[in-house]
């Protein structure tokens, strides 16, 4: 069955696609599997780690949030899945590659969103990025320490998600594209909800060009990249983007940047701080698994993959003994 697939994507998969039977390989090579290619077997390795799991009670853009439908890391993770593959069918890529890589790519996202992430990042003078700890997290600190073992194709495409990066593969820019097509919509979908702002506040010149709704503006954003992705860096037209950026400068001003300085978002922030503090110079009090990591790596490393592993109830949990920040 595996062979298969390999002939099929050879009949119907772009020039620009990477083909299963190409991939660049694992760090320790395994028998393969008579029914997955390597990327299948890497979605699902994914999907079956704790790292994921944990998701599901990470912060996406709204810390404790009263409410049940709003977004959390892990809901994020399978709408950037969902635009993710679209995309990479309408342009005959890899879908396998492409959703492995996006199910993997928040694995090392911080408890409290972006909040949890730049206190690390300030903390360590820069060394801390949830691209990089998510690459930590399947190559390093999954599997009780033993990583996931993933192809070169999927961990370059978790580590390369971010504006900022290049991704070696057009599966890798798709879920780079689909990763702010699905923050930017989502995240007005849930600061209309909570009241931030309000549908008729957002940029008219953008959703006369988008969409006047969330699902408009997705649609046509896949669209046009299905439309102007043809070659091997997966990139929409000079309109949609200017719209896309107008609506993302939009969240920055009014939802991002005002919800940076909200008291559950200082609150978040020096919770963080305490716990990297508080391990930093107790780090004997980690758990056993974050102790063997000390015979390899510096003290702030592993304190860092202790915070970025924990999810916001448990983060809140610990720190009550010496700080108590009511969300």
């Amino acid at each position: 069955m595996r062979e298969d697939t390999y002939k099929l994507e050879e009949l119907y998969l772009s020039q620009y696609a990477v083909k299963s039977k190409d991939t660049k390989g694992r760090v320790v090579e395994i028998e393969p599997c008579p029914l997955r290619t390597d990327f299948q077997r890497d979605r699902d390795r994914i999907i079956h780690s704790k790292s994921f799991r944990r998701l599901k009670h990470k912060t996406q853009a709204f810390i404790a949030p009263e409410g049940d439908h709003f977004r959390t890391r892990l809901t994020h993770t399978l709408e950037v899945s969902q635009i993710a593959r679209t995309i990479a069918r309408a342009l005959f890529l890899n879908e396998d590659l492409t959703e492995a890589i996006a199910m993997g790519h928040d694995l090392g996202h911080t408890p409290f969103g972006h909040t949890g992430e730049r206190v690390l990042a300030a903390l360590t003078g820069g060394d801390f990025s949830h691209n990089k700890q998510s690459l930590r997290v399947v190559e390093t600190l999954e599997n009780d320490g033993e990583g996931l073992n993933l192809t070169f194709e999927v961990r370059d495409g978790i580590l390369n998600h971010r504006l900022s990066c290049t991704p070696l593969t057009a599966e890798g820019f798709t879920v780079m594209l689909a990763d702010k097509i699905a923050y930017v919509n989502h995240d007005i979908d849930d600061a209309v909800t909570a009241g931030m702002i309000t549908a008729a506040e957002l940029p008219v010149g953008a959703c006369k060009l988008l969409g006047y709704s969330k699902r408009e503006r997705i649609n046509t954003l896949v669209y046009d990249a299905a439309a102007n992705g043809k070659g091997g860096k997966v990139h929409l037209s000079d309109g949609c983007q200017a719209a896309l950026s107008e609506l993302r400068a939009f969240m920055f001003e009014r939802v991002y940047m005002p919800n940076a300085r909200s008291e559950e978002e200082v609150r978040a922030e020096a919770l963080v701080e305490a716990l990297f503090k508080k391990f930093t110079k107790n780090p004997e009090e980690m758990p056993e698994f974050y102790l063997k990591l000390l015979d390899k790596y510096k003290t702030e490393t592993v304190v860092c993959d202790y915070i970025a592993g924990m999810t916001d109830g448990y983060a809140m949990k610990i720190s009550g003994s010496y700080i108590t920040p009511k969300f």
